[in-house]
């Protein structure tokens, strides 16, 4: 791993943060903006860079490599689960929702693609991609049933399906493996969208943490235990398990950081759409996220 590429990330995802939250301090981006801009990100920009990762040539290798990364995505996902028995269950019902929510569904897709990207380059964003995926299916069913009794398994089923990030994920590996290449013109334009991902999403993580007023205000025992969990203790088994079974060097790095993200996005919404702790769930998403500007430089130095 370059040193001088990680600090130098690390520095341009910092700056673009700091962008991001000014502007949304100064009403430049309102709510409304940010809304839009979320759909751009997740509907358009990452599906384009993902699409864009998978433009390598196949081989059985990396079948393999693809086959071994689901596998320690869903063990990472079945360990986040174990967790959420037994962690959160001295706190009330509406804050034990928000923990687990929060540990089940980490922002891995929306931040820790553009990061792996940084870091490890293409074969970094094509390895994070896949994964999501358990990420995503965990999203959608175990994740959701923290706040809801709905159990509709044809649903959830269909949204991680037609999720955009996924279908850019069939479309590359479908790509890669028939070794179709595209207009020069449509290869372009998917890359040049592409390429827009971490300015973009960073904005965005700029203008979440900006809705605080002031950081201090959220910081409690309660909030540093989770994101000693969600930063610290999960990438930390994954690291010692993968350590353990003499994993690829690349695919550790890209399971330890995707599994240290901090808690998703979604934890607030969900938590005010049902009845969840709506202000801790805030709180849980903004200081996990401003702590990652921290725990990936201590990851990255680690792997290395």
């Amino acid at each position: 791993m370059d040193f001088n590429v990680m600090w130098t990330l690390q520095g341009t995802m910092f700056l673009i943060v700091l962008i991001g939250v000014f502007m949304r301090k100064k009403g430049i981006l309102t709510e409304k903006a940010k809304s839009v801009l979320t759909e751009l990100v997740l509907n358009l920009i990452l599906p384009c860079n993902i699409i864009t990762s998978f433009r390598i040539d196949f081989n059985m290798a990396i079948l393999k490599k693809f086959i071994v990364i689901i596998v320690i995505a869903a063990l990472a996902q079945i360990l986040s689960y174990i967790i959420c028995k037994f962690a959160f269950n001295s706190y009330d019902i509406r804050k034990r929702k928000i923990f687990k929510y929060g540990t089940l569904v980490s922002n891995s897709g929306f931040l820790g693609n553009p990061i792996a990207q940084g870091i490890f380059g293409a074969t970094g964003l094509m390895y994070s991609s896949i994964f999501c995926i358990p990420n995503r299916i965990a999203m959608w069913s175990a994740g959701l049933s923290q706040f809801t009794n709905e159990t509709d398994k044809k649903s959830a089923i269909k949204k991680v399906v037609l999720h955009p990030c996924m279908i850019a994920v069939y479309i590359g590996f479908l790509l890669m493996i028939t070794r179709i290449h595209l207009p020069a013109f449509m290869e372009k334009t998917i890359s040049n969208l592409g390429q827009c991902t971490t300015a973009l999403t960073m904005i965005l993580i700029g203008c979440i943490i900006a809705e605080v007023d002031d950081l201090k205000t959220i910081i409690n025992k309660d909030v540093i235990y989770f994101t000693i969990i969600r930063l610290v203790m999960i990438p930390g088994l994954v690291f010692i398990g993968c350590k353990l079974a003499g994993i690829d060097k690349l695919i550790i790095g890209v399971a330890v950081l995707l599994t240290g993200m901090p808690a998703g996005s979604t934890t607030a919404i969900l938590a005010a759409k049902y009845g969840g702790d709506y202000v801790f769930g805030t709180k849980l998403v903004v200081f996990s996220t401003v702590m990652t500007l921290l725990s990936v430089p201590i990851w990255s130095l680690i792997l290395s």
